[in-house]
């Protein structure tokens, strides 16, 4: 068992594409007392930049002791983590749409969400950033847990209605200064209409229904909660 403080060993087995990438098939980590798969994750990426860019860009399947584990499994000393990746049974031409989405107070990046959504079959990709403009910063707050479950179904309903190979969306919380974004939308397709009506479709479905909040600063600590709707039922645009 892990003991708070300490470090736990884990040993990584990688195959196919992911071997390739990384140059072995077995490598050890080393991580916090407490660490969750997703962390390793994290910690692999940081350790290797062609891994990583493997990880965020294919749905990788993870297994703890040869048993399928989640994200937020906490890996204990001397457990055997293998990083599956899509399995060659599957039928490429028909694989389903890549779905990524996150709420977090980390700043946001275009550029990794860009990652998310590259697919060979794809030959369009947009990318959406939402900023805080005129005034100092913005200030989210979201039921986050229901924020990305809304976030998710709606980026599978633009996917299936517009074509797309993949959606990424991710929402900021906390304070958003003056020019950052607070929300970003990545979509892929096959052609450039189903991109650009994949992208509007998803960041005004996001807009109206997601439960995420804003108040504007306006310094020395006054502000407002900016007014809206009531949220819409259902998930991405409407015939």
């Amino acid at each position: 068992m892990s003991v708070a403080g300490q470090e736990i060993a884990v040993e990584v087995r990688l195959f196919a594409m992911l071997r390739e990438g990384a140059g072995t098939g077995s490598l050890d980590l080393r991580l916090p007392s407490g660490a969750t798969v997703a962390d390793a994750l994290a910690a692999l990426g940081d350790r290797d930049a062609r891994l990583g860019e493997l990880l965020a860009r294919l749905p990788v399947t993870a297994a703890v002791n040869r048993e399928y584990a989640g994200s937020e499994e906490v890996l204990e000393d001397g457990d055997e983590l293998a990083l599956i990746p899509p399995v060659s049974g599957g039928d490429g031409d028909g694989a389903a749409p890549a779905i990524h989405a996150t709420v977090s107070a980390e700043p946001l990046s275009a550029e990794r969400l860009s990652a998310l959504v590259g697919d060979p079959r794809a030959g369009a990709m947009v990318v959406f950033c939402g900023v805080t403009r005129e005034i100092p910063a913005l200030d989210y707050e979201a039921y986050a847990e229901m924020a990305v479950e809304q976030m998710e179904a709606i980026l599978r309903e633009c996917a299936e209605r517009h074509g797309l190979c993949a959606a990424a969306a991710a929402h900021r919380v906390g304070r958003v200064a003056l020019g950052e974004p607070s929300v970003v939308v990545a979509v892929s397709a096959p052609h450039r209409e189903e991109a650009f009506a994949g992208a509007r479709a998803a960041i005004d479905a996001i807009k109206a229904q997601v439960p995420i909040w804003k108040r504007e600063e306006r310094g020395g600590g006054a502000g407002d909660w900016v007014e809206g709707a009531a949220p819409e039922h259902g998930t991405a645009e409407r015939a």
